[in-house]
């Protein structure tokens, strides 16, 4: 126990000798990382994680660093070594889809490459097809493309590249046809495919009483950053995905307002 005081202290008096603007700029940078890490991760299932893990490993860093060192003591430290080899493994395991939607990000990243009119075009298609399919209660899910590429959810399903109007969305997700009950992927105002298959978000992430077609919309919105608009089959409910969180129940004023805030192209939106 003296030992273990004597590390304290000594940990204490080194502490002092910190030269603190140093100290400071330190602390600003690592929490400028640990903010874009959570930005990141906002509404997905590694952001939970990450918290647990951030600080188990911060309670058991601080704990090793006050030990004593001496040769009692070291065994301790040595174990650590290895856990956070342990730890690192883990990590990469766990945060799998994370992962690879930062490497899409950095493969594919490029701008929305439209226009004021092409996306004002592809809000009021949407809206139109919302309003229609809500006011029938025909379920439907659409991902809007955004800045990481969805290929590989396009190649999954028929190629279309058709002109985006309500009318072809209607009649691709109507029962019946043979696309409707999968999802539809829009790129640079046109469909792309229909009949795709999306990503499952994990059974905890959804409310119990919302069906697949909820799930593949927040599961598309956490491994990437598409927009999904769901549509549900038994309320009519119009709902929208985004930056992996869902928003149920959304009145046409409020969908118009988030697509047209989300979709627009970025410097028309700083020249408005």
């Amino acid at each position: 126990m003296n030992d273990l005081f004597e590390g304290i202290t000594s940990y204490m008096r080194r502490v002092v000798t910190y030269n603190p603007f140093v100290v400071a700029v330190q602390l600003l940078l690592i929490g400028f990382v640990v903010w874009l890490v959570m930005r990141f991760l906002r509404g997905t299932r590694g952001a939970r994680l990450l918290k647990g893990s951030a600080l188990l490993l911060g309670v058991v860093y601080i704990g090793i660093r006050l030990l004593p060192k001496n040769d009692d003591w070291r065994r301790v430290e040595f174990l650590y070594g290895h856990f956070l080899v342990f730890a690192f493994v883990a990590t990469v395991v766990a945060f799998q889809p994370e992962l690879r939607r930062a490497l899409i990000q950095i493969g594919q990243a490029r701008l929305f490459r439209g226009s004021r009119g092409r996306s004002e075009a592809v809000v009021e298609s949407l809206l139109d097809s919302a309003a229609y399919l809500s006011r029938n209660k025909i379920g439907a899910v659409i991902a809007i493309e955004r800045s990481v590429g969805l290929g590989g959810i396009i190649d999954s399903g028929t190629p279309i590249n058709g002109v985006l109007t309500s009318s072809l969305l209607n009649t691709i997700f109507y029962p019946g046809s043979a696309l409707h009950d999968m999802g539809v992927v829009i790129r640079e105002g046109r469909i792309a495919a229909a009949g795709c298959q999306f990503p499952l978000a994990e059974s905890e992430d959804v409310d119990p009483s919302l069906g697949s077609r909820h799930r593949a919309a927040l599961g598309m919105a956490q491994d990437s950053d598409a927009l999904v608009l769901v549509v549900s089959e038994e309320t009519g409910r119009v709902s929208l995905a985004c930056d992996g969180q869902l928003y149920l129940g959304l009145p046409p004023e409020s969908l118009r307002e988030m697509l047209v805030g989300l979709l627009a192209p970025r410097h028309l939106l700083r020249g408005a």
